[in-house]
């Protein structure tokens, strides 16, 4: 092994390591640190060396003789002053922020949030980062995904660990989505992308041990590249053959990405990399020198930092360039393009992404809110960016309860919420949901009138109180058959007004099949049958009746269409894009918009099917049953456009949608 230092800024200037036929480069960036290391591991054997400074905060050293699988990790050292956001500890072992293995997952352990001199070395509690030089990236394509499709969220783990499809060494990891059960159950739903919940590397949140409970969900990442070796034990190629076998099968791969804070947590949490390498640059502090928290989680990153922002956009072109990776859904999104004055839609990190040359046509979903000041930026980002419509998950979960005068916004909802991204151009930025692993299941949603998180340790006070749900008259299970029919057909009635709205919706999974988590609104540390799909007890005819209403929807222009409805007609059309009529067949006015009793709506879509016949939504929020009357056209009639839904003139049951296709 050999060192030189060769001031090839090429090279050198490529953050993390970059395996070369001669060694390995080691970069890694830190403005304030006053002596960094390289630390190389040959079982328990570490070797430091010190990188040398290159200037605008970057400090490298090429090491000739290294090879590919390299196992390392840095330490950095500088003043030790907590109270001003400064955390240098060569007694800390750091992780290569741009590290793209590791090899093991984390624990949490108390010495690693010790301070400076009192919890000794870290090196055997920490992963070591891994040296690879990545295969030739695959060819680039154009992202598997449009607006107005059907995306699946997805936790990788919970959603296979029990699938009796998926070979057994292959349950709970990345390689389970290229079983063929898996695919074929996905083109049933016809899913057009999945949404990956977070893959990359995180730690436990140190309330968690003492209760014997871990992260599920992986909203706690350490560093952003790095794919945790519990879902992912091969590495960057699970990730890889996997977005592989879903292109093949025509689906996108989505991945939920967390760039808004890390797993180092508040001021008592642990030193892992980013706070031992350069706090006060990475993460966003008061005038005081104490962490904000924009994010609830203890830290919030600086976003508004060029380091910061290379970091993530490096980190984004990375998936793309060496997985494939159709598009990401940014947790907590707003912290992406904050400063110390606030959110900024025209942030330079928002920007960046938009523009970038290899991210600039992928799908860049927002989750639009974080819990910091002026944290709730629905319909405020930029152009491009789809957005989380928690408007659309409220108002249409308060109609199907039966709230009073809910009519007109389940209406607003369903043409693509107008009042929200009108603003912005003539199509929506919508993504409607009824459910996501964020709050209650869609079985839940209608067997629970308030939250049951007693099993996370919390005497039941995390999560969200106000669930807009209701149980259909006993609280939980049961076997009561007319409270399970009850339950059966508002789970329905969501799903049908879910497919029947106008722009991108999600589906998490396990909801087409009626899937619960007794009630607990936040099961994000149940690592267990209360998370894990039960593929065996599954509600086969939920399932299909879900299928169907995809098959609908892909079958009719108007529901995938994106642009905003006028209600007027257009381009040469004869008749309207929308109209909004009573169950009698008249047009809604004024006043029976604002009925407070009125829980029955009409929508006629013009595009309705590929034969240019309209569709009609018909929406019984009533539990009686109700005759509508829909207007008839020369050369058309009304048909069922679901098999086993009414005929035309037939009553439909209360609480239900119906929907009819003219046919010539």
């Amino acid at each position: 092994m050999g060192v030189s230092n060769p001031q090839d800024r090429r090279v050198a200037s490529l953050l993390g390591a970059t395996v070369t036929p001669e060694g390995i480069c080691f970069a890694v960036w830190s403005g304030a640190a006053e002596c960094v290391w390289v630390c190389l591991f040959d079982g328990t054997r570490e070797t430091r060396l010190e990188l040398k400074p290159e200037g605008e905060g970057v400090h490298a050293l090429s090491v000739l003789g290294l090879k590919d699988g390299t196992r390392y990790g840095f330490r950095a050292d500088g003043p030790y002053a907590p109270e001003k956001g400064l955390w240098f500890d060569p007694d800390k072992l750091l992780v290569d922020p741009y590290a793209v293995e590791i090899d093991h997952p984390y624990v949490y352990d108390a010495r690693l949030a010790a301070r400076r001199g009192e919890g000794g070395d870290t090196a055997a509690l920490v992963p070591k980062a891994i040296a690879r030089a990545l295969p030739a990236p695959p060819p680039m394509q154009s992202p598997l995904f449009d607006p107005g499709g059907l995306i699946y969220e997805l936790p990788v783990r919970a959603f296979s660990i029990r699938h009796p499809g998926v070979p057994e060494q292959d349950r709970g990891t990345l390689r389970a989505l290229k079983a063929p059960t898996v695919i074929d159950h996905l083109k049933k739903l016809g899913v057009s992308a999945v949404e990956l919940m977070p893959v990359a590397v995180w730690i436990d949140e140190r309330h968690l041990g003492p209760l014997g409970l871990t992260n599920a969900w992986g909203y706690n990442p350490v560093t952003f590249m790095a794919l945790d070796p519990r879902l992912a034990p091969g590495g960057l190629a699970d990730l890889r053959e996997a977005v592989s076998a879903l292109h093949d099968a025509g689906i996108g791969t989505i991945l939920d990405v967390v760039f808004n804070h890390t797993g180092e947590s508040d001021a008592q949490g642990p030193t892992l990399s980013l706070r031992g390498l350069d706090a006060q640059a990475y993460y966003r502090h008061d005038a005081g020198g104490k962490l904000v928290n924009d994010t609830g989680t203890g830290n919030t990153l600086a976003c508004d930092r060029p380091v910061v922002q290379q970091l993530i956009l490096d980190s984004l072109r990375h998936f793309v360039r060496h997985a494939g990776i159709d598009g990401f859904r940014f947790d907590l999104a707003p912290v992406l393009g904050r400063d110390a004055d606030g959110f900024h839609k025209d942030a330079p990190l928002l920007e960046a992404m938009r523009t970038d040359p290899l991210l600039q046509d992928r799908i860049l979903i927002a989750e639009p809110w974080d819990i910091g000041h002026n944290g709730y930026q629905l319909g405020n980002f930029p152009p491009s960016f789809l957005e989380w419509n928690d408007r659309f998950r409220d108002d249409v979960r308060r109609f199907w309860r039966g709230d009073a005068g809910t009519v007109g916004a389940l209406a607003t909802r369903l043409a693509g919420s107008s009042d929200v991204f009108q603003r912005d151009g003539a199509v929506s930025r919508t993504v409607n949901f009824v459910a996501a692993h964020d709050g209650m299941t869609l079985a839940d949603l209608v067997s629970y009138a308030g939250k049951h998180n007693e099993a996370n340790g919390e005497n039941n006070r995390d999560g969200h109180d106000e669930n807009f749900s209701w149980n259909d008259g006993v609280e939980g299970e049961t076997a009561d058959p007319a409270v399970r029919a009850r339950r059966d057909a508002d789970m329905r009635a969501l799903l049908a007004a879910l497919f029947a709205s106008r722009g991108t919706i999600m589906l998490t999974a396990g909801d087409e099949f009626g899937r619960s988590q007794r009630g607990n609104n936040n099961a994000y540390a149940q690592d267990n049958d209360l998370t894990w799909l039960d593929w065996a007890g599954r509600d086969a005819a939920l399932e299909d009746f879900v299928a169907a209403l995809s098959a609908l929807r892909r079958a009719a222009p108007a529901l995938q269409d994106t642009r905003f409805l006028t209600g007027r007609p257009e381009g040469g059309q004869e008749i309207p894009d929308v109209e909004w009529l009573t169950e009698t067949g008249t047009a809604l006015d004024d006043v029976t918009w604002q009925d407070p009793a009125r829980h029955r709506l009409v929508m006629i879509l013009r595009d309705g099917s590929v034969e240019g016949g309209r569709l009609a939504v018909l929406v019984n929020g009533d539990r009686r049953a109700s005759t509508f009357v829909l207007p008839g056209r020369e050369g058309y009639r009304w048909c069922a456009a679901l098999e086993g839904g009414p005929a035309p003139g037939a009553a439909v049951p209360g609480r239900a949608v119906a929907f009819m296709v003219e046919r010539g």
